[in-house]
C-alpha cells in the first residue's frame, strides 16, 4: 500500500517555511531561486509564500488555475526535501522545469527535452527504495508537455540521466559517454528523485529541460556557460510549457 504523509492546512512546511494552506494542488519546480521569481512573474496575482535557504516558493494562478512554484537548489538530496514537503502539503501534479546538458549530437543549446524517465545515478533515491524501482514520468504529463511546446521550439523526448556529479575528476573520469551510447538524451541532477517520490505516492510527475551545453563534447567543461540568451529563452519556454501542462 502506498504511504502518503499529509500535513494539516494550518501546519508550516519545516524547510520551505511555507504554510500548507498556501500550497496549490499543482506545482512547478525549478532549481534556481531567480528562475522561480521569473516563473512567478508569469502568474496572475503571485505571492511569495515561503523563503528559506535555497527554497523560495510562490503561489498564484495560471489560466485560472492555482499553481505553486518552488526552487529546490542543486542536487538530489536538497531537492528531495523540497519535493517531499510539497507532496506532504497535498500537491497532486508536479513538474520539474530545469536545465540540462545534451548527451546526443543533435541535442544542442536552446533545445528542449521532455523526459520519459530518468537513470537513477544519484545517492538519494537509493535510500528510499531499491534501484530496481523505475523512475518513470507519467504518460499524461509527457503528453501534456508535448502538447504545450511552442511551435518555434526544437524538442526531443527520451530518458535523461540524473547524476550527483557535476565536475568530474580525472582519477575516475566521467560515465557520460556510456549513458550517451545507451541513448540517454540529456543529463541533469534532480529528476529521478522527483519521479521516485511521486511514483511512490501515485502522483503524476515529469520533467522538461532547456539544454545549456554538451558535457560529452567538452569533458573539462571549460567552455560551459549557462548564462546566455539562448539558454534563458529556452528555460523560459520550458517554464511556460510546464505551467500549461499543469493547468490544461
Amino acid at each position: 500500500m502506498r504511504q502518503h504523509i499529509l500535513l494539516e492546512p494550518d501546519d508550516t512546511l519545516p524547510l520551505l517555511q511555507a504554510p500548507v494552506s498556501a500550497i496549490a494542488p499543482a506545482a512547478l519546480l525549478v532549481g534556481d531561486p531567480g528562475r522561480a521569481q521569473r516563473a512567478a512573474d508569469l502568474l496572475d496575482s503571485p505571492r511569495e509564500v515561503g523563503r528559506n535557504r535555497e527554497y523560495v516558493t510562490f503561489t498564484g494562478r495560471y489560466a485560472g488555475q492555482p499553481v505553486t512554484v518552488s526552487s529546490h537548489g542543486v542536487g538530489s538530496a536538497g531537492a528531495a526535501v523540497c519535493m517531499e514537503e510539497l507532496l506532504r502539503a497535498g500537491v497532486r501534479r508536479i513538474i520539474r522545469a530545469g536545465t540540462a546538458g545534451g548527451l546526443q549530437p543533435d541535442v544542442v543549446d536552446g533545445d528542449l527535452v521532455i523526459a520519459t524517465g530518468a537513470v537513477r545515478d544519484e545517492g538519494t533515491s537509493l535510500r528510499l527504495i531499491p534501484l530496481e524501482y523505475p523512475a518513470v514520468a507519467a504518460t499524461g504529463i509527457v503528453t501534456a508537455l508535448g502538447d504545450a511546446i511552442e511551435p518555434e521550439s526544437r524538442v526531443h523526448r527520451g530518458v535523461v540521466l540524473t547524476s550527483d556529479l557535476f565536475y568530474p575528476m580525472p582519477m575516475l573520469g566521467s560515465s557520460l559517454q556510456q549513458w550517451a551510447d545507451a541513448g540517454a538524451v540529456a543529463v541533469e541532477m534532480e529528476l529521478s528523485v522527483l519521479l521516485v517520490l511521486a511514483g511512490l505516492r501515485g502522483v503524476p510527475a515529469g520533467g522538461i529541460f532547456a539544454i545549456d551545453g554538451n558535457p560529452v563534447a567538452s569533458a573539462d567543461m571549460k567552455e560551459y556557460s549557462p548564462h546566455r540568451d539562448v539558454v534563458r529563452q529556452a528555460a523560459d519556454a520550458a517554464v511556460r510549457a510546464g505551467f500549461t501542462a499543469l493547468t490544461g
